[in-house]
């Protein structure tokens, strides 16, 4: 696991680069038609990057839409769809130009409106865009090219959270898209990213077909991160589910795909004894796993419950269980990434160590009745699917009553949206990952949003959690954040919202003949080349 640098935005400094993995494929190459087939880590069948934080659905979005800014290799926030900026001198008035000859993929101009509707239900769901949009008194498009930004006080997170590179991510989308109820799922797929998503050759559980966009103006700065020209090189990319990882890697071996997005490390002999194949980590930040608790029902009503939970895991089985090789993996008692500016194991000492005497007495103590608790357990997604079995032995250990129900993680993601009883459909628990970036501070952690009902799946509400974030986001010094970061940390203890369960990263593999790579903490696949 890499250390993180210290360059923040509130985020950390990762090696995001384009690094080609051999040399560039000649020009004779490239002319023909070419098309790139891969397997990625779960079926897509939800479209939608804003109503879902699932990695399958944003990653379809960075294929098809663009944002107004990215970070770069550096996690530096750069313009994007953004031509130039200025910001008042009293720091309360953001106004942003776009760049010219920007279009959606049916042909129309991308205009201003467009994008200030994109925010706003973005901000409706993301826990960053609901910060920026809680300090915004005013959102305009003063002409077609104008996007303001008018605050209550001076917010330095308005950049970074306009080109945040996690889950949620802020996706441009045409106005009439993005007026669609944030709760509801849009069915128009109309970007004006490099890719096309060919919405009538896609077929959940089979495809997804995405053609490269004739009309895409990229940047002129080199590709760097999720920022610089994002520049198509291929004409067709397949996304194939194929549910089987073993026979994901065979299909990768004999050339039938070329990339397997996460490959098992107890496979990756296979692959690296293959010359025709390149095994690197792409996302070398790496990822946390996390026990989300719904606090809606019982028995996580209660914090006290929930604490006993925190006491009974196990961080290093679960990372046992499900990544096997301490090559790429990391225990770590911290609420915020370890390798990261705030790291800190604070009050979480004795937490995640499978203490299921302690954990007893708290559920002596709180009164807990023997009320089942229905974990959601998925069951397709490699690297994840012992999340859930790990946990139900270490919960019953504690004397926690556990109703395992198995799906697969798209099923999965619809359900945990359900705000029903568990014994009507609902749930208790689910199982996750959050790439380091999405959970880098308090400000940008999902499961940190503790504002009720526009918290995320879970729904936890805490005033006392909302205004440390508060006070986060409103501070520029980095050891004052700190200071709030562990103060959320033991917040979390009073009232916890979820548990990280270890951090680890996820080798990829390709054919040898596949070049330009983006090493990101999402998939990227503009600027691939296939020989």
């Amino acid at each position: 696991m890499m250390k993180f640098g210290r360059r923040f935005i509130g985020a950390l400094a990762v090696a995001a680069a384009v690094v080609p993995l051999a040399a560039p494929a000649p020009a004779s190459a490239q002319s023909k038609p070419t098309t790139l087939k891969a397997a990625l880590h779960s079926d897509l069948k939800i479209i939608d990057p804003v109503w879902t934080s699932a990695l399958i659905t944003t990653n379809h979005g960075y294929m098809i839409y663009d944002t107004l800014f990215a970070v770069d290799d550096k996690l530096e926030v750069k313009p994007q769809m953004v031509d130039k900026w200025e910001v008042s001198p009293d720091k309360l008035t953001y106004t942003l130009t776009l760049r010219d000859g920007l279009e959606w993929h049916d042909g129309k101009p991308v205009t201003a409106e467009d994008c200030v509707a994109s925010i706003k239900r973005w901000g409706a769901r993301d826990a960053m865009g609901q910060k920026l949009m809680a300090v915004t008194s005013e959102l305009t498009a003063p002409d077609a090219k104008t996007i303001k930004f008018v605050l209550k006080q001076p917010y330095g997170l308005l950049l970074y959270s306009l080109g945040k590179p996690g889950s949620n991510v802020p996706f441009m989308m045409p106005k009439s898209v993005a007026s669609t109820d944030p709760n509801s799922q849009i069915t128009d797929t109309t970007g004006s990213g490099p890719f096309i998503f060919k919405k009538d050759e896609w077929k959940p559980g089979e495809k997804a077909v995405y053609v490269k966009n004739p009309k895409y103006k990229p940047r002129s700065e080199p590709a760097s991160g999720f920022a610089g020209g994002k520049v198509a090189k291929v004409d067709r990319i397949e996304w194939l589910w194929i549910p089987d990882t073993q026979t994901q890697v065979n299909a990768l071996l004999g050339g039938e795909i070329d990339l397997v997005e996460i490959v098992p490390a107890d496979l990756l002999p296979l692959l690296k004894a293959d010359k025709n194949v390149v095994v690197y980590v792409g996302n070398k930040a790496g990822r946390q796993y996390t026990m989300r608790f719904n606090v809606l029902h019982k028995p996580f009503d209660n914090p006290k419950i929930r604490l006993a939970a925190l006491y009974a895991l196990d961080q290093k089985e679960f990372l046992d269980a499900n990544v096997g090789n301490p090559e790429f993996y990391k225990v770590c008692n911290s609420l915020f990434p370890c390798g990261s500016p705030l790291e800190s194991t604070k009050g979480w000492e004795d937490k995640l160590s499978g203490n299921a005497a302690k954990a007893k007495q708290l559920l002596q103590e709180a009164g807990y009745d023997g009320t089942p608790v229905v974990m959601l357990h998925q069951t397709d997604v490699a690297g994840h699917n012992n999340l859930a079995t790990v946990a139900k032995q270490q919960l019953e250990k504690a004397g926690f009553k556990i109703d395992l129900q198995p799906m697969d993680w798209q099923t999965l993601v619809a359900r945990r949206a359900k705000k029903d009883a568990p014994s009507a459909g609902g749930w208790n628990l689910f199982f996750t990952s959050w790439g380091a970036v999405d959970v880098i501070n308090p400000a940008a952690a999902a499961f940190l949003n503790a504002s009720c009902e526009k918290a995320t799946f879970g729904w936890p509400c805490d005033a006392e959690l909302e205004k440390l974030r508060d006070a986060y986001a409103a501070e520029s010094d980095p050891a004052k954040q700190k200071e709030i970061a562990e103060k959320v940390q033991l917040r979390v203890l009073e009232y916890p919202t979820h548990a990280p369960l270890g951090q680890f990263t996820s080798p990829t593999a390709v054919r040898s003949n596949v070049t330009g790579m983006v090493y990101a903490p999402t998939l990227a696949m503009w600027g691939l080349e296939k020989k």
